[in-house]
């Protein structure tokens, strides 16, 4: 709610009865799917939505895991990928 005006706003626009009414016209005439676009999120990992896989580190391997990660300037999830694509011998 905007404490200055008393009116809920969205975004810094207010949101009016008008407002409300043709947003509702929109969405009761539908969207066209293929117009809309993504917005923010991860970016993608290969061919289809990649899986959360949980492992148990102990401290050392975790420890050496930072490391690397720091070392190359990136993240643990992308030193645990490179370093299964090397095991596994797959791109």
């Amino acid at each position: 709610m905007n404490s200055s005006e008393g009116m809920p706003t969205s975004n810094a626009v207010p949101v009016t009865d008008e407002l409300v009414d043709r947003l509702a016209g929109e969405a009761e005439a539908g969207y066209d799917v293929a117009e809309l676009r993504r917005r923010g999120g991860r970016r993608p990992l290969g061919s289809a939505p990649a899986d959360v896989v949980p492992v148990r580190l102990d401290p050392e391997l975790r420890a050496a895991l930072a490391a690397r990660a720091a070392a190359d300037h990136t993240n643990a999830s992308d030193v645990i990928r490179q370093a299964l694509r090397a095991w596994l011998d797959v791109a």
